[in-house]
């Protein structure tokens, strides 16, 4: 595929076969990050270029920081295993273009009214 630029870009996905690359190669064969994330950790681009080349998953979850959103979030839309995405984002922190921050503290799950509220909801779908 060529991009508006001018530069080959190669495709990793395939709608019928999926990956084209296993995901321990996307990682090359790393498992555990560099730099410790859950996976309702909120990453977010930082806006600085990074120091270092990337390889194209970095690319991809680098455009995917580009607004706050969670590590679930990126390995999803990546369709990689949420261990191999926390190690690309890991390396992206490493190279100064992704910041993390905790996740948002969680509700108490005994929480009368949400619970209301959350059976609301899902009455409302059915």
């Amino acid at each position: 595929m060529t991009t508006a630029g001018g530069a080959h870009q190669e495709t990793w996905l395939d709608d019928a076969a999926g990956r084209l690359v296993r995901p321990y190669t996307v990682s090359a064969g790393r498992t555990r990050p560099t730099h410790p994330m859950e996976l309702l950790s909120w990453v977010v681009a930082t806006g600085a270029p990074p120091r270092g080349r990337l390889e194209p998953d970095h690319d991809v979850a680098l455009r995917l920081c580009g607004v706050a959103t969670t590590v679930a979030e990126v390995a999803a839309r990546m369709r990689l295993p949420a261990a191999i995405a926390k190690v690309v984002l890991a390396d992206l922190v490493a190279v100064g273009a992704v910041r993390t921050r905790p996740p948002s503290p969680v509700a108490d799950p005994t929480d009368r009214p949400i619970l209301e509220k959350l059976l609301a909801g899902l009455q409302q779908r059915l």
